[in-house]
């Protein structure tokens, strides 16, 4: 699992290069937006795009993968269709082929035969990356990679990634929205019970670089499975005061937000994209992440949520919190009934902490009013 871990670092490092690259060119991020339809598309917003970027970094996260553990091939999931159809309307499978000049080949069918542009994404996926973490080296886990599937979001907060506002995170505190919101996540979860036990963040837009031009990225791990917690960071100080600072969607029901905005010394705060929201959980920035729709996917939360377990906090069902149930959120098991990313969907809602004592008084607060 060690050596599983140094992969996953590794190739969300690639798709965090890949990501960058797509932005840095103006023209080439033209070409790079389609519209999700039909059983793919996220019903919460009017317009939710796919981008090749997305595309690529899922399918590139596979391919590098499964080529170093066979064992996980057909369990590795992605939000992402890998179907994408070209200025010409003919419909391309993206896979990312052995040899880097395939590759080109078959991104410049989708890239109406642009050939630069294929070939500056060819390179960023097939570039030999190594990424070195002298703790996650030193790991030991008495789990195979036969007992665990994997869940990629190849870029969450599509919106935000494509808006592209280019606003820096602050030392303390986060952005409500821009390119610091758009993250690689991948999750690993237990095929027998669905447990998170291995989560990898990247951020590919942490900081602008000594230009003022182009961007630095952050990483962020953990891992919990038995007694082993391990995590990348530290876990965040216990805050003193009696203070309950909550991280919103801007799209949260009203009754939601006026319940919570009752809280004594209570604090209501709002950021973009389901992932970025569990991360300024990870880091201590707020309390609790609370999300009353079913709106994010297994996709968003298992590799955050990992992450949150290794600290010694979860990820929760909000409903189920409210009926008087805490169980963490599992991976393994589609919704039955359901199609396309629906089946996927965190149906309850959502209420991620450090601490659980922080569920109690969200519960106080929302009973009888949703």
């Amino acid at each position: 699992m060690a050596e599983l871990l140094r992969s996953l670092l590794s190739v969300a490092e690639k798709a965090a290069n890949v990501a960058r690259v797509c932005r840095q060119e103006a023209s080439l991020f033209e070409l790079l937006v389609q519209e999700k339809t039909g059983a793919d598309k996220n019903k919460k917003f009017l317009q939710d795009f796919k981008t090749l970027a997305d595309v690529v970094i899922q399918e590139m996260i596979r391919h590098d993968v499964c080529a170093q553990f066979p064992e996980l091939t057909g369990f590795i999931h992605g939000e992402e269709s890998n179907k994408f159809e070209n200025g010409l309307g003919e419909s391309v499978t993206v896979t990312v082929c052995a040899q880097e000049r395939d590759t080109t080949a078959l991104l410049a069918k989708v890239l109406d035969g642009d050939q630069t542009a294929a070939s500056l994404l060819s390179k960023a996926i097939h570039q030999d990356l190594q990424l070195r973490d002298e703790t996650a080296d030193s790991l030991q886990l008495s789990i195979s990679p036969a007992d665990v599937g994997i869940w990629i979001d190849p870029i969450d907060s599509t919106s935000q990634y494509i808006e592209g506002k280019e606003e820096e995170e602050p030392d303390e505190g986060f952005c409500p929205s821009g390119l610091p919101c758009a993250l690689v996540l991948i999750g690993v979860y237990l095929r027998a019970t669905g447990q998170p036990v291995m989560g990898v963040i990247n951020q590919p837009f942490n900081r602008k670089d000594s230009t003022g031009k182009g961007w630095r990225g952050q990483h962020i791990w953990g891992v919990s499975y038995g007694d082993v917690n391990v995590c990348s960071l530290t876990r965040p100080a216990s805050r003193q005061s009696e203070r309950v600072s909550v991280l919103l969607s801007s799209s949260e029901r009203p009754a939601v937000t006026n319940a919570l905005a009752a809280l004594p010394n209570g604090s209501l705060m709002y950021a973009a994209g389901a992932g970025y929201k569990l991360l300024c959980v990870v880091r201590g920035r707020v309390d609790v992440y609370v999300l009353s729709e079913g709106s994010t996917f297994k996709w968003d939360s298992c590799a955050p949520h990992a992450v949150l377990r290794a600290l010694g906090g979860g990820v929760s069902d909000l409903s189920q919190c409210l009926a008087g149930h805490t169980a963490q959120l599992t991976y393994h098991q589609p919704h039955t009934h359901s199609q396309g990313v629906d089946r996927w969907a965190n149906r309850g809602g959502i209420v991620a902490y450090l601490d659980s004592s922080v569920i109690e008084k969200v519960v106080e607060a929302l009973a009888g009013k949703i």
